[in-house]
């Protein structure tokens, strides 16, 4: 007996690659990155990632309701803020700036899928206007991993105690104000002052790896970013030997995480293949102009968040050619009139 035609509507196929299954991969692709983190700066690391991934899951339960928080979104918006921040920042600012990130980043664009910008690197651009001391504020890397790297436990709108406070200039700073190298080992390795996740390289290039491998993370956009700062930096470098070479500029500041975890954002990133070449150029041209340029030594944060506004135009004009249809620009053909 031949079986019922069933009809139904499109779309007929189905993957099985949910938004919650990539979501939650992508969470367990940032856990070694994490724990490198507290193997750097101590438990410290650990209570600021915390404090932002509370705040972004607090806004997430006020604004969304407590269903989005089971997706994952929320809880990758929260643990990329906390890798974006220093080691002694006050727990609170933390928290306000998960917050800030899901709601201004995420919620009020209609939710996933709706944003315009990376909500953590929004969240981050918060802080920086906020509490550009704290978060400037980079403590040492640490083999005391239970003492804390700074005054965490500050109270809200209190000037937190910095006098114990052991810091080091980032490589990024000191190269740009004090005009002094640091060596390719400690960056590629990780164990300079900086952020959170300005730790091991080989660890996040290893997640980015797998996560590509999976199929959720697109390799064209960290390839073209850190192909383009490679190239300028390079030609600048023997052009006038002042300006560093691509080695540091690949593996200093937060160029490796922002290239693999934040650029390839699925919902803020284009959606064409040639549209990837574009945002990342972009991206790794912009970094580069603002390191060596600019009055900040980092750039990845704007470099991203600028590239993210003009994504919508970058999709339009990549848009592969429907079949049937003109070319753009050409002359539609008109009918010929019988005589």
């Amino acid at each position: 007996m031949t079986p019922p035609l069933v009809v139904t509507a499109s779309p007929h196929m189905k993957a099985p690659a949910t938004t919650p299954v990539i979501m939650w991969t992508v969470v367990a692709g940032l856990l070694p990155i994490v724990a490198v983190s507290f193997y750097v700066f101590g438990i410290s690391a650990l209570l600021v990632i915390a404090a932002a991934l509370l705040g972004s899951l607090a806004a997430e339960a006020v604004f969304g309701g407590a269903h989005t928080i089971g997706d994952g979104s929320g809880v990758i918006t929260g643990v990329l803020l906390g890798l974006t921040l220093p080691a002694g920042l006050p727990l609170w600012m933390a928290f306000a700036g998960g917050m800030v990130s899901i709601a201004l980043g995420k919620r009020i664009f209609g939710g996933l899928g709706y944003n315009i910008f990376n909500p953590a690197l929004l969240g981050r651009a918060f802080m920086m206007a906020a509490f550009p001391v704290p978060l400037t504020t980079w403590p040492a890397p640490t083999r005391n991993w239970f003492a804390l790297a700074g005054d965490n436990f500050a109270l809200p709108l209190m000037s937190p105690d910095t006098a114990a406070l052991v810091t080091a200039a980032t490589p990024l700073g000191l190269s740009k104000f004090e005009h002094t190298p640091t060596s390719a080992v400690p960056l590629f390795l990780g164990t300079t002052g900086g952020s959170l996740g300005e730790t091991s390289a080989v660890v996040i290039l290893a997640c980015g790896a797998y996560l590509a491998w999976r199929g959720f993370l697109n390799w064209r956009t960290p390839v073209s970013i850190l192909s383009t700062v490679a190239m300028l930096t390079g030609v600048i470098h023997l052009v006038d030997a002042k300006y560093p070479g691509p080695l540091f500029m690949l593996f200093s500041g937060g160029l490796v995480l922002g290239a693999v975890y934040m650029a390839t954002d699925m919902v803020t990133s284009p959606t064409t293949n040639k549209g990837r070449w574009i945002f990342g150029i972009g991206i790794g041209a912009l970094v580069v102009i603002i390191r060596l340029w600019g009055g900040l030594p980092e750039g990845v944060m704007y470099a991203i968040l600028l590239m993210n506004a003009v994504v919508p135009y970058i999709n339009r004009v990549t848009q592969p050619r429907v079949f049937g249809t003109p070319r753009r620009g050409a002359r539609r053909r008109q009918p010929e009139v019988a005589a």
